[in-house]
């Protein structure tokens, strides 16, 4: 069954990409070193892919086909120059984009700030390229060493991003929903005084471990 996609994307909102990647330690993550230019944002959205290397004409190109709720996956394949900034955000933003993610640098991070778009690069580079190239959109490409085709979804958050199949995000998401309501009882639990060790297993995990036998860490929510 294809997934649907607005429901997909509704049911990511409510839950951390960590809790996502818990459920499917499988999942394409984006390198660590592509992350939030602007802080506590979440979004997820299908993937409008493009390729821009030095020269920010084929952004612009992408964002006028843009559809609310895309997320643009800019591939910069190791070029340096800035490829987005506040100009292009406002405009992401009026089109109604959910996020943009670069494998590549941006700018006016201050203006990025302001527009409250999420946005996840490299860094930042105040100088940017050309406006000439005519490169392709909705093509496969790599960012952050992901393969991104253009049925992807895009799913981030400040711990990061995953790019998957439609279908590979949802045969997770019941137990990444499920881990995140474990996850928030535990810290009710803890706020009330619990210790999180009395949350797990965590003594007869270590008295196995130190007996030479195979285990693993579990919580347990009722502390039991």
């Amino acid at each position: 069954m294809v997934p649907d996609p607005e429901a997909l994307v509704g049911r990511l909102l409510e839950v951390e990409v960590s809790a996502l990647c818990d459920a499917d330690k499988s999942l394409p993550v984006v390198d660590h070193e592509i992350h939030a230019m602007v802080p506590d944002v979440r979004f997820a959205g299908p993937a409008l892919t493009v390729v821009a290397e030095d020269d920010h004409l084929p952004v612009l190109s992408a964002l006028a086909q843009a559809r609310a709720g895309d997320v643009l996956v800019v591939a910069g394949n190791g070029h340096r120059k800035a490829v987005l900034g506040e100009l292009f955000a406002t405009e992401a933003r009026r089109r109604g984009v959910a996020g943009v993610v670069i494998d590549g640098f941006c700018r006016d991070v201050a203006g990025l700030r302001r527009v409250g778009l999420p946005v996840f690069a490299r860094g930042t580079l105040p100088m940017s390229g050309a406006t000439v190239a005519r490169a392709p959109i909705g093509t496969p490409v790599r960012c952050g060493g992901v393969e991104v085709g253009p049925d992807a979804i895009v799913f981030g958050d400040d711990d990061g991003v995953v790019i998957a199949p439609p279908a590979q995000v949802l045969a997770a998401l019941d137990t990444a929903e499920a881990i995140g309501r474990a996850e928030r009882a535990m810290l009710d639990r803890m706020a009330g005084g619990t210790p999180l060790a009395d949350l797990t297993n965590w003594a007869e995990h270590v008295a196995r471990l130190d007996a030479g036998d195979t285990s693993a860490l579990a919580f347990r929510v009722d502390g039991g």
